[in-house]
């Protein structure tokens, strides 16, 4: 059974368990909708708890090094996405917009990002094992904030007052940090001043997130394979002659697509609200997990700094829960008028 077939069958045996368990009268006697918020709500946790086991995984491998783990991953990426797409007949659409591309500056354009999402999928596997779980999980949670101020800035966005005092808070924190250390983490500052702009090129780009991991990967793989023969040639020959580096980094790939597999379906299935909410439970896990499994320091100093970030999130919460309750409030006053 392929890596792609087998998170499909996870899914739908996961909605399968879910409607045999004792269930409170939300979900048996609930709307459909109720019920697809609910099953969207529980892929939500589940995507970010794999993420967050994930983050950790490459404590596991030693004595692979983080950078080898993320090459070992990006492999194992590539052959489950490219897997799935050739089962559910989906390759050739993708390679179809590809080809629509007709110019080299059009090439160019594509390929600006794939710098970014490399570095960002070698951060989230080599600073774990490398002290810089804390800071680099402090990243993911500015991350939102700074996806706010993009938005204000390139598209004239208009903040609200309590995405404004986000943004405040967490300049509080990140100067309030600065001024603590005379100096800021470099993984913080990768992680929210780059993944933005990665993910704002590939809107203005109209590429859609599958194409775009597509193209990622299939770019980066020709040099994972000669970064493991030639740069690290003993990495490969541990993994090849050890059943369980082969079993673990099988898993590694498995948990890979199942995290994303969960991870799609829920923004599918939840409101952008509600889904941008659930968001923030990965690096808070990525923040736990840093400290408590894999032993990152953090100092009691830390707290106020980080503590002003948290203020920022909370800010960017209850706003997206008001504007929840409104979207919500107006579909059932349109309900009534049409019902009049």
């Amino acid at each position: 059974m392929s890596i792609s077939m087998l998170s499909n069958v996870f899914t739908n045996t996961l909605a399968t368990t879910v409607s045999r368990l004792p269930l409170p009268a939300v979900w048996t006697a609930g709307s459909a909708q109720q019920r697809t918020l609910i099953m969207g709500v529980a892929l939500a946790i589940l995507s970010n708890v794999l993420f967050g086991v994930l983050y950790a995984y490459s404590s596991f491998l030693a004595p692979l090094s983080g950078t080898q783990v993320f090459i070992w991953r990006m492999l194992a990426m590539w052959a489950a996405l490219v897997g799935y797409l050739l089962i559910s007949g989906r390759l050739g659409l993708h390679i179809g917009k590809l080809k629509a591309l007709g110019t080299v500056k059009q090439w160019a354009w594509l390929l600006l990002p794939t710098p970014i999402f490399l570095s960002q999928f070698w951060l989230f596997m080599w600073a774990p094992v490398n002290g810089q779980g804390v800071q680099t999980a402090m990243g993911y949670f500015l991350f939102p904030l700074m996806m706010v101020v993009f938005g204000c800035i390139l598209f004239g966005e208009k903040l609200s007052r309590l995405q404004w005092l986000a943004v405040g808070f967490a300049a509080l924190g990140v100067g309030s940090e600065i001024v603590r250390t005379q100096s800021v983490s470099w993984a913080t500052l990768w992680v929210c001043g780059t993944y933005p702009i990665y993910y704002i090129l590939r809107r203005l780009q109209g590429i859609g997130a599958v194409t775009g991991l597509l193209v990622d990967l299939t770019i980066f793989a020709p040099f994972a394979l000669v970064y493991l023969v030639f740069v690290a040639p003993n990495s490969l020959s541990l993994v090849s002659g050890s059943g369980f580096f082969i079993m673990m980094l099988t898993g590694l790939g498995i948990l890979s697509v199942l995290a994303m597999k969960t991870n799609v379906d829920a923004s599918q299935m939840l409101p952008v609200n509600v889904y941008g909410m659930m968001s923030y439970l990965e690096p808070a896990l990525l923040f736990i997990l840093a400290i408590t499994v894999l032993g990152n320091p953090f100092e009691s100093a830390m707290i106020y700094s980080y503590g002003l970030i948290w203020l920022g999130i909370v800010c960017l919460i209850v706003h997206g829960v008001r504007q929840l309750r409104r979207a919500h409030k107006n579909t059932q006053t349109t309900k009534t008028v049409q019902a009049v």
